[in-house]
This record gives structure tokens, sequence and C-alpha cells, in this order.
């Protein structure tokens, strides 16, 4: 027979010639709809099996009782929290303590369990889940599939669960993605921490520190369109020839953005705000509210390479954030496919990411020439620039790559104090910057989770290199922390720049908690040798324990502690009481040596 519960487990009995008494039944039915109900809370040493891997079982045929195994659930069917796995579409900003939607992963996939010693690595959805798995395998690790286990050594989520970091061990695993990463990669958060750190700024000299920017001097002229002042302010400061652009703040791939070119778009937007605003159910219900904006000066007059429109994707790569680490890496130019015109309302015109271009009916010609790599977007500038604009030599390697540098940093630190820090926690961003015609760079956004597919002969070269270097970095830095050895200098540096690394000398720089010692630290990058039987252990081993207490008297022995009986198992359950909660105690204070039963 087979029994479903909540649509979401399907359960294979295995009847018994032994009669079962009322109460166990009923016991074991509340036993069955508390683990339907919250799958979180699954047994430690659960294994999953499909009904007919149980009954090809040889060992399933040694049980004397009624049973049931709970078989893996099928994509999209889950409706717990964290028993939902993550989706396959990229979303690189999604809002934390939400659902985490089902993983589509093919069935044969979702089905292994691995019964190695590990250590274990989780992947959800598909962005760099190729590269990440080929790395750890090329380690002897082992793929899981089901993102309840809590046993992993690294995590690799494309979508934030809030259980995920409850779950999380400081010092003992690796996950990707620090928590609250949106103050960097959100449009707002980032906004608001540069203007934090330009208000800190202006109160001290800045000839102090000379190496920080102004912020006019990278970043476009903004306003938050959810704050009455700021919309106000920007409605009266627009202007009939200028063109702005509208983004939302927690989106990626050119979602949700549109250009405001004339009045009557200004118009059209300032009345869906202001009906926003005075809709009574959006007061009464504040989270039915539209996803708060932001609205940039469009930088309208663009560096064009062949009359096209680019910008560079690079990025930063916080490796630990206890202490802080932090890298740069070069990334590539990504091109649009039609020569630019900024009086177009077509935005593969001005959006230049992969996903926005995609909708132009000659991407799938020009695929390869929408991506060049750095080297070939140097020796174009060094031809067609350098001499008519006074450049010097290589100037997108030199000149170019530190000005990024220096804004990537000055971003981070503006946001280092606000970041969540556990040993275990690392992130890689995706950076965008665009150069205007005067050769003056301009930081557009910073994005959590970066696109890293590999779709053409460009991303074939660039994609695999940033993602197996990130990962030797972070558990270079990892194992050292747990060794509490010092972290510079690095075997794995090869391609990536150092920009940050946190000394504990620095002044003012609270210092993380720091970790307890123990063999428990980093234990889960080691082989679990001796312990798989938490979640892998064999079904013949189960059944056998389990056979063995279902088959044994069910006659209770009574005896006081400290007197021992034939059995090898002596302790009795009264005796594994604390003393407080003994009811033997109150006999022995009567002068009572035996409990008997009436």
């Amino acid at each position: 027979m087979v029994f479903v519960f909540a649509g979401r487990a399907e359960m294979a009995f295995v009847p018994t010639k032994r009669k079962k008494s009322t109460k166990s039944v009923m016991r074991g039915s509340n036993q069955q709809q508390a683990g339907s109900l919250s799958a979180d809370r699954e047994p430690v040493g659960a294994k999953y099996y499909t009904k007919q891997q149980f009954k090809a079982s040889p060992a399933s045929t040694s049980w004397q009782s009624a049973s049931f195994i709970p078989k893996q659930t099928a994509p999209g069917t889950s409706t717990n929290s964290e028993g939902k796995l993550d989706k396959t579409t990229s979303n690189e900003n999604r809002t934390q303590g939400k659902a985490c939607p089902q993983e589509k992963q093919p069935e044969e996939e979702i089905l292994k369990v691995p019964t190695g010693p590990g250590p274990y690595f989780y992947i959800s959805g598909s962005n760099g889940a190729g590269l990440v798995s080929i790395y750890c395998q090329s380690r002897g690790w082992q793929r899981i599939y089901d993102n309840r286990r809590e046993d992993y050594a690294l995590k690799w989520c494309e979508i934030k669960c809030r259980e995920t970091y409850y779950h999380f061990k400081e010092g003992e695993q690796l996950l990707y993605q620090i928590p609250n990463n949106g103050v960097l990669t959100s449009k707002i958060g980032l906004l608001c921490c540069l203007r934090e750190q330009e208000r800190v700024l202006k109160k001290i000299s800045r000839s102090s520190n000379s190496r920080l920017l102004k912020m006019e001097e990278f970043f476009p002229e903004s306003f938050r369109l959810d704050l009455k002042d700021e919309r106000n302010a920007f409605f009266e400061l627009c202007k009939e020839e200028e063109i702005w652009i509208c983004k939302p703040s927690c989106s990626n791939q050119g979602r949700g953005i549109f250009l405001l070119k004339n009045p009557a778009s200004l118009n059209t937007l300032q009345a869906k705000l202001r009906g926003t605003e005075e809709h009574p159910l959006k007061k009464r219900v504040p989270h039915t509210a539209p996803q708060a904006r932001i609205v940039q000066r469009y930088i309208h007059q663009p560096l064009l390479l062949e009359g096209k429109k680019f910008d560079v994707r690079s990025y930063l790569l916080i490796a630990c954030t206890a202490p802080y680490v932090v890298f740069f890496a070069q990334g590539y130019v990504r091109l649009t496919c039609v020569n630019y015109d900024a009086a177009s309302d077509d935005l593969t015109v001005h959006l230049t990411n992969q996903h926005v271009q995609k909708k132009n009916s000659l991407y799938s010609q020009l695929k390869d020439e929408t991506v060049w790599q750095m080297e070939h977007f140097n020796s174009y500038v060094n031809e067609k620039f350098r001499k008519t604009n006074g450049l010097p030599k290589d100037w997108v390697l030199t000149v170019f790559t530190k000005r990024m540098q220096q804004i990537m940093l000055q971003c981070f630190l503006a946001a280092k104090h606000k970041l969540d820090r556990k040993l275990g926690y690392f992130d890689l961003i995706g950076c965008d910057f665009l150069i205007d015609e005067n050769f003056k760079v301009w930081l557009l956004e910073m994005n959590a989770n970066p696109a890293l597919h590999t779709n053409c002969k460009v991303l074939r070269d660039i994609i695999p290199t940033v993602v197996h270097e990130s990962l030797d970095l972070v558990l270079e830095v990892f194992k050292k922390r747990l060794k509490r050895q010092r972290v510079l200098p690095l075997e794995k540096l090869r391609h990536f720049v150092l920009l940050y690394h946190e000394d504990a000398a620095d002044l003012g720089q609270k210092q993380p908690s720091k970790l307890r010692t123990g063999p428990c630290i980093g234990r889960f990058l080691r082989p679990q040798i001796g312990s798989t039987s938490r979640f892998g252990q064999s079904l013949a081993k189960g059944l056998q324990n389990s056979s063995k207490k279902l088959g044994c008297s069910r006659k209770k022995v009574v005896s006081l502690p400290g007197k021992s009986t034939n059995s090898p198992n002596s302790t009795t359950r009264a005796a594994l009481r604390p003393s407080w909660k003994n009811p033997l105690n109150r006999y022995r204070a009567r002068g009572l040596s035996r409990v008997q039963k009436t």
C-alpha cells in the first residue's frame, strides 16, 4: 500500500505478522503526521529510498513490524520552506526569509544518496552549478541533493533561505552568499552606504584619506522614489532635455528598467507614484506596495566600440568575513547587438546584459561578438583612441583597471561594517562599469549571484577560471584561519588581485568573536569516518537495529540504580532519569527499597 501525507511524501507500508496495539499504532501515526508537517525535523539518520529500491533490498524482509520509509519528494511538491529546493532561475537579490522554491533536478539525481564518508557539497539552481560540481568532485567530495541535510562542507545556493543561515555552523562549513549582501548589491543599499560614507568624509578632513573618491566622481546622480522628499526633489530637478533611467532596487537581468526621456513619461511616473501612495489598500497592507525604485542620471554619451554601447563586468570576491579578505578579478566586455542611438526606445540599444540582448533578433548571429576579452578591448583602445585622446599605452589594463579596483574597494569599505560576519561566509559579486566619451569611469551597479554561464567562447575561457580560483582562495583562507595561521602569502593566488586584508591592528575595527577550539572545527571538510550512519547508513543495518528493538520483550524490568542484573543492559529507563525526575527517590525517602506494582 502507498500512503500520501500532505501531498509531500510517499510511504511504503510493510505488513506485519505480529499484532500491534492500538496505542502504538496511534503513536506511529502521530509521528508520521509530525514528520510530514516539518521536514526540517526529519530523523538525523534518515535515508531516502524509492519503493522499488526498498522492495529490492534483501534486508527489507527482516522487518517484524509495520515501518514507513519516506520517499524523496518530487520536484515542485514540497510545502515547507526549507524542504523546497531552489528554483533554477537566477535572482540575485531575493528577499530573505521566503520559502525556498523547489530545485528542478532529474529524478534519478534526487534519489542519489552518497554512502561514502564525504566531504559533501550541495548546489541549488543552474548558475555555475556545473563548474562548482566539477571543482568539488575533483577534490573527492560527494554531492548531496537534499538541502535539509546539515553535514555539508560547501553549500552553493542561488536563492537565500533563512533556515540555511539559521542552521549554518560557523567554522565548520562554507556558505555562498553573505545573508545581508543586499547592503552592497541592491541599488538602494549601495546608494545608502555611499551617502553615509560621503557624510562621514565631509565631517573629517578628506586629505587624511585622499585615496577615497567623492561620490559624484564615480557614481551617477541618484534619487530614491520610495522617499517622498527625494521623489519631489527629483521631479523638480529633471528637465525636458535630460534622460534618466529608472531601476528596481532588488532586481537583475534588466527586469523592470525603463527610460524617462520626455515630460510625458515623467508625468506618467509621477501620477502612478502619487496614486500608489494615496491608495487606501496600500496604507493598510504595506507589503502590497510596489517594489522600491531609484532613478539615475543616464550617461547618454558613452564610449562606443564599433558604434555599439558596452560596459565591463568585473568581480569582487569576499573570500572571508572573519577576518575580511577581499579580491578583485578581471571580467569581460559586454556589447549590444545594434549601434547606439540615444533617442531609441529599444532597450536592447541601452542595456548590454545578455538577458536583454537575447530579445534582439540578431543575437543568435552575433552572440560571440557581444562579449570581448579584456585583452581584445585593450588592443582596440590602443589602436583607436590612444593617440587621439592622449591615453597611455595599455590604458585598459593599467589606468582603467586600477580605477575599477579603487571604486570597488571604496564601496566595500562603505558597507563592511554592515555585513554579517561569520567564518565560512563568502561571496562573489559582479560589478558593472561604464566609460563615457571622456574616458571617465562610472560604477553602474553591483550584483549578487552574478551570471556564470558559459554560452560563448570568451565566457568559456573566463568564467571557469573565476569560479575555480574563487573556491581555491576561499578554501585556503578558511583552512588557514582554522589553524590560526597567517593568511598571507596565498599559494592559490594567480589571476585575482588582493584588495583588502583586515589586520587586527586596524584602528576602530571591531574584531569578530574568537572561535571555539576543538575537533569539531572544520569537521565537515574532513571525511566523516565512523559517522556515516547519520545520513548514509545502509538500509540493512537500519532494519537490523529496528528488528532488535521491536523483537525484544515488552516486559519492563524495574530495578534501583546501582543494582545489577543478569542482563548486559542493566541500566533501566528509571535509572537514566535525572535525580529530580526519578520517582524512586520519594520511596527511598520513606525507607522502601523496591517499587511494587499493584
